[in-house]
């Protein structure tokens, strides 16, 4: 399939990626030279003084001294001050390119001119926020409807957490069953019930501390990419209450970390209408960064329920919402009352606010006028075979594809282990499998560090988004970067 409007020129051997990915946990850990390392770390003393200082203090009075996991870099986290298109510049001067684009929201790249003076316009206005109804929340209700397929209704949440949260409501209500399966090592927000079998497929609640294990009495999980493993639990569900939703990330876990092959989405649309279950897809990341209508779009499936996040507030804040068809939408009417007596609880002051509503359909309409998703997922193919060629240079283990603008570099394959039943039942094999998961993703944040000193900013660095900012110059730009780190790996010359 050609771009065509998406950012997928050709999609990738999701097999072959995973072989690879399989072959990279088999071998030793490849981490950077300790020379090299010190050299880095000492970057961030002697360039990031105001930095280390400001965070310093913030640890009196934030947890960790950050509020968002992302921020939470290898040696600290550093201030920034300035963001726009694909460049960030720190509170001490440093430049460097924006990979991370705010975990996936910003595919136009950071704080768009265009964009920020409507939301100052609105703001001038409106305000941000009234508690009543505002014209663009009409707006980009029915540019949503507009470019997907699956959504007659839309209604704009907080977060993709609180989609999620009210997707599974919507799932149960409408089809009076009561399990939900999800893909082993997807995120779908830190709801109780959803933080089973996060990052790490097979974990289970092992890593969901706080929360009562009955919470997760009706969440399973089941191995992404493998089909028989979700019908197997979808048909034990029959004697089990049955399957209300089965809610997917259709590029894969983790945003396609471990990636899935062309037709599952298909199959498992084909699983969830045999047992009489709704398919959600999870499109936080996808949604309209994979195209104007998304991976379903790409894919050519329809899903019963759609969850947005992300780019739906054009990078700013109340992120997320549902969409999906007037019968199961009903479910979420606001007001007393209504056809239905049971409805779905959710609610939030700040959803739908004017200013993300206006910000998200200016965002959106951006987009479509400029074709940014294609743009983007160009940026992210000729910054995928740059690093490929690379690889292949210095002879490492190391593997880079990428989902359009959705850009993978694995270095440890930290997220590529998986937890089995046998390893919960020889509990010596699950001991160690964790800690080796663990030590080498201390391995990932270091390369995250190296990757930061040499001006580039990723997620954690293992993943990278691009941009319709991304021009052909600034990749090049960071692959010579990319290149000075891959120098400094251990055993190579």
């Amino acid at each position: 399939m050609a771009y065509n409007g998406f950012a997928i020129d050709e999609y990738h051997d999701a097999d072959e990626v995973v072989r690879e990915l399989e072959d990279l946990i088999k071998q030793p850990i490849r981490r950077l030279k300790k020379e090299a390392l010190d050299k880095y770390l000492e970057y961030f003393e002697t360039k990031c003084k105001k930095s280390k200082e400001m965070i310093t203090e913030a640890k009196e009075y934030i947890p960790s001294g950050v509020q968002h996991n992302l921020a939470f870099n290898f040696p600290f986290p550093l201030a920034f001050d300035k963001a726009e298109g694909a460049k960030l510049i720190d509170i001490d001067g440093n430049e460097y390119i924006d990979f991370l684009q705010a975990g996936g929201p910003t595919v136009l790249g950071s704080n768009p001119e265009k964009i920020r003076n409507k939301v100052i316009e609105l703001l001038n206005t409106t305000g941000p926020v009234t508690g009543l109804f505002h014209e663009y929340e009409l707006k980009l209700a029915k540019l949503v409807a507009k470019n997907y397929p699956s959504v007659d209704m839309f209604r704009m949440l907080g977060s993709g957490t609180e989609a999620d949260m009210g997707a599974i409501r919507i799932a149960r209500l409408a089809t009076k069953k009561k399990n939900i399966v999800k893909m082993g090592g997807a995120y779908h927000g830190w709801s109780d019930q959803l933080s089973y079998g996060c990052r790490i497929p097979g974990v289970g609640r092992l890593e969901s501390h706080g929360i009562p294990k009955q919470c997760f009495k009706y969440t399973q999980e089941a191995f992404p990419g493998d089909i028989k493993a979700m019908k197997r639990v979808l048909r034990r569900n029959k004697f089990r209450g049955g399957t209300a939703a089965v809610i997917i990330e259709p590029i894969g876990p983790e945003s396609g970390t471990r990636p899935l092959p062309y037709d599952y989405n298909r199959q498992v649309r084909e699983l969830c209408d045999k047992y009489g279950a709704l398919l959600i897809f999870d499109e936080v990341v996808t949604g309209f960064r994979m195209g104007p209508s998304g991976a379903q779009g790409y894919f050519g499936v329809t899903p019963d329920l759609t969850i947005f996040g992300k780019v739906i507030a054009g990078g700013y804040p109340s992120a997320g919402g549902i969409g999906g068809k007037k019968e199961y939408m009903a479910y979420l009417a606001g007001g007393i009352g209504g056809k239905k007596t049971k409805k779905a609880h959710v609610g939030g002051t700040m959803a739908a606010n004017p200013l993300s509503s206006a910000a998200g359909y200016y965002t959106i309409k951006e987009m479509e006028e400029t074709n940014a998703a294609e743009i983007a997922g160009r940026a992210g193919d000729r910054l995928t075979k740059g690093l490929q060629k690379l690889i292949k240079k210095y002879d490492l283990p190391f593997v880079a594809y990428n989902q359009g603008s959705v850009c993978h570099l694995e270095t440890v394959g930290t997220m590529l282990f998986s937890i089995k039943k046998s390893d919960f039942i020889c509990i010596w094999r699950l001991i160690k499998k964790m800690k080796e998961i663990h030590r080498r993703k201390d391995v990932m944040v270091e390369m995250g560090a190296a990757y930061m000193a040499e001006g580039i900013v990723t997620l954690a660095g293992s993943r990278l988004y691009t941009s319709a900012a991304c021009t052909d110059e600034i990749i090049d730009e960071a692959l010579r970067r990319f290149e000075k780190v891959f120098k400094n790996i251990e055993g190579v010359k």
